[in-house]
């Protein structure tokens, strides 16, 4: 059997302006750590590479967000999606940098039939290389809401057993 992870891209969706945070939220720490590397750690963990989409970030591989910057989680997405079909992956297992608490076998809990997402965190998902260009027809139409192309696509709202962290706000970290 061979190992799924090469064929996984992961995206860290860090193109947000952390208005209610207040500063970086991928340099805010957690357990030690900033945010962006406890996302970065988890995906590695079940990817055979990872991106962070919509910022420049020192020792990362960054791409900006598709088609332009300001389009939210969904311009990242698109990024990484674009990148993941140049380069032979087949899916792209995309998070938010403000999810620190991300479990190391979140793909196995994706994986199924198209599309998933987190129900909760729509971010947080596994997205097919295929949903490359609905993505983009979504966005050309106006779509800006990642429930509504997940609904689009049929993804599948999957619940953990533990919920993740969403960070907002300076107190919402321990």
């Amino acid at each position: 059997m061979t190992d799924p992870a090469p064929l996984l891209l992961g995206a860290i969706l860090a193109g947000g302006q952390a208005q209610r945070f207040g500063s970086d939220k991928a340099q805010a720490l957690f357990a030690g750590d900033r945010l962006i590397d406890r996302v970065a750690a988890a995906l590695n963990a079940q990817c055979g590479a990872h991106v962070v989409c919509g910022r420049m970030e020192p020792g990362f591989t960054c791409l900006p967000d598709w088609p332009e910057p300001g389009l939210g989680p969904l311009g990242g997405l698109a990024a990484a999606l674009r990148h993941a079909a140049a380069n032979g992956f087949a899916h792209v297992l995309s998070a938010g940098v403000d999810a620190p608490n991300l479990p190391h076998d979140l793909a196995a809990s994706l994986t199924g039939e198209g599309a998933a997402i987190i129900a909760s965190q729509p971010v947080v998902g596994l997205w097919p290389v295929a949903a490359c260009h609905p993505l983009e027809a979504f966005m050309e139409g106006g779509g800006r809401s990642l429930y509504r192309f997940a609904d689009a696509i049929g993804a599948r709202r999957i619940y953990l057993p533990r919920p993740l962290m969403n960070v907002n706000r300076p107190e919402d970290l321990p």
